[in-house]
């Protein structure tokens, strides 16, 4: 298993985004399965905590998504269907969805979740994206 892509991070509102776009060069399974678990670190451990988010291409042609956080009790939990005026809620269902498989890895002082994509590999052009255009008040 390598890791093509790693980043260390505070798990923040404002970082999820941001994310998502340093990872333009996967399909959209793996940005919306990394959003869900970022979203999930935010929420149930806290704004600010120490994060890394990896993807690794496996051998097997998946995709593997892992976001591991320094609180191994706050285990994500797949509940049933949530009521439709809800906010929240619904991000493991999403990824049970999308996922072929998905699960915790705990140890002593942090936990692991993950989630496996059958998706396409990264696209071959990693160029960062243009910056949008300025145009002049005059």
């Amino acid at each position: 298993m390598t890791t093509t892509w790693e980043l260390d991070l505070l798990a923040t509102s404002e970082a999820v985004p941001e994310v998502r776009r340093l990872l333009h060069r996967y399909d959209h399974d793996v940005r919306l399965c990394v959003t869900e678990l970022l979203t999930n670190v935010i929420d149930h451990v806290g704004e600010g905590t120490p994060t890394t988010v990896r993807v690794v291409e496996l051998p097997t042609g998946r995709t593997r998504v892992e976001v591991t956080d320094p609180d191994p009790r706050a285990l994500p939990l797949l509940t049933g269907p949530v009521p439709v005026t809800d906010e929240s809620g619904r991000g493991l269902a999403l990824l049970d969805a999308l996922a072929l498989r998905w699960g915790v890895e705990q140890c002593g002082d942090h936990k692991t979740v993950w989630c496996e994509l059958a998706g396409e590999p990264p696209l071959d052009d990693v160029r960062e994206p243009a910056a949008p255009a300025v145009r002049s008040g005059r």
